[in-house]
């Protein structure tokens, strides 16, 4: 296959698909596919509600095509899967998206064809779990009548800086020649380069060891933020002293959710265990993490009592749902976590986030945010998510919105130092 030949599918849309089908778009003959029709239709009138690519970069892509119809990209001859792998209840892999996306390829992918993934994934998972979908349902046979390849996605969403261009890419292909012509294609679309794995399984282990290092780094600081606020610590304080030092990592407190640093470490131990060994660093550290909304509570209601501040119907506002600041992605958010655990209290809670989806907010999680803020009615505030236009705000319109003698937790540091009457 040349690259002049080259008509790219893209599936999946989202946060890490989009992006990928608008810089091919530039350059080759490119369909984004999505099962979301209303996906579909936004990206056709220009407009994408995860903020990632502006109107004007849809526009710039002029190769680019968007179908919610399986049929329109099967003259395609290399494809990118994007969806998302997940985790369940039970903090395991759930991988229901890419069999189902495996199993669509099956009907349309053609003798000669490629297909990339980009999909988070444990090592093997790929020629374990998709290939032989492909297989079975297309009658062709693996590494002679089609190819594939793993290529890691590293979107970190709402970062302007870093982004699909300018992070160096990890390429894999299932034959050396494959593996040459995958990195090869994406090098045409990343300036900052690629890295060209020796096989599909090292690719995918790179992918997952990235965040759950990510993750550990995290969790050793959020040890630390306990350890202090039992001692009367201030952590920033603590970590900007310690900052000093050439080689000390800047990590900060706070709650890790989104769609990779809280999820990539259950598909490494998914594996390890599959193959007998019991991790025990990397579920540490996931205990210590996971339970972190539950802690933020805890601090927030034995602050209120010390306050004398009777717990029992306390109203209570949250600022931020968003997983991360300045991005309107709540998957796997946990601030969730918070929010149930004060309910449990029998507070009655209410959640701001300007910055969220309302309407997906109410059916993933059941929590109807508040449209205003309203002065002098919260006993707590908890700054759970630091938006800029949270901290734009300042302090004393912060505390306006709290009765007199309310306390207001800082967790994302968002504030200075002695601004707030607790911080994580």
């Amino acid at each position: 296959m040349k690259l002049e030949n080259l008509r790219i599918g893209i599936i999946g849309l989202g946060y890490v698909g989009l992006p990928l089908a608008v810089e091919f778009g530039k350059q080759y003959q490119t369909i984004g596919f999505d099962i979301n029709s209303s996906r579909v239709k936004e990206l056709k009138e220009g407009k994408d509600a995860t903020l990632e690519c502006t109107p004007e970069e849809l526009r710039s892509a002029e190769l680019l095509n968007y179908t919610d119809s399986l049929e329109e990209i099967r003259d395609c001859n290399f494809y990118v899967v994007t969806v998302p792998t997940p985790i369940t209840e039970e903090n395991t892999p759930d991988l229901s998206p890419l069999k189902k996306a495996s199993l669509a390829l099956s009907k349309i992918i053609s003798k000669g064809d490629v297909v990339v993934f980009e999909s988070t994934v444990y090592p093997g998972a790929t020629e374990e779990v998709c290939i032989p979908i492909i297989e079975k349902h297309s009658k062709l046979k693996y590494n002679e009548d089609f190819f594939a390849g793993y290529s890691p996605e590293r979107i970190n969403p709402g970062d302007k800086v870093n982004r699909l261009t300018t992070i160096r890419k990890i390429t894999s292909g299932s034959t050396s020649e494959i593996a040459d012509f995958v990195d090869l294609v994406y090098g045409t679309i990343i300036p900052a380069g690629t890295h060209k794995a020796s096989s599909i399984a090292v690719a995918e282990a790179a992918k997952v060891i990235e965040n759950t290092q990510r993750d550990l780094n995290i969790a050793i600081i959020n040890e630390f933020a306990k350890i202090f606020n039992k001692l009367n610590i201030d952590t920033e304080e603590v970590l900007r002293a310690a900052g000093t030092k050439w080689n000390f990592l800047h990590f900060k407190p706070g709650l890790v959710g989104g769609h990779c640093i809280s999820v990539d470490p259950y598909y490494l131990t998914h594996k390890a265990q599959e193959v007998g060994y019991r991790p025990e660093v990397i579920l540490a550290g996931r205990r210590i993490n996971d339970g972190m909304g539950e802690y933020v509570a805890t601090q927030l209601v034995k602050k209120l009592a010390s306050k004398k501040i009777h717990i029992d119907e306390a109203n209570v506002l949250i600022m931020g749902f968003t997983f991360k600041g300045d991005c309107p992605d709540v998957r796997n958010t946990k601030i969730i976590d918070i929010v149930r655990e004060l309910k449990d209290y029998n507070m009655n809670v209410d959640v701001y986030d300007s910055w969220a989806d309302k309407r997906e907010v109410l059916e993933e999680y059941g929590i109807d945010l508040i449209d205003e803020l309203h002065e002098g009615k919260y006993d707590a505030i908890v700054l759970a998510v630091d938006h800029s236009e949270t901290k734009k705000m300042g302090v004393d319109a912060i505390r306006s919105l709290g009765k007199k003698g309310h306390i207001l937790y800082d967790v994302k540091h968002v504030l200075n130092l002695g601004d707030a009457d607790i911080r994580l």
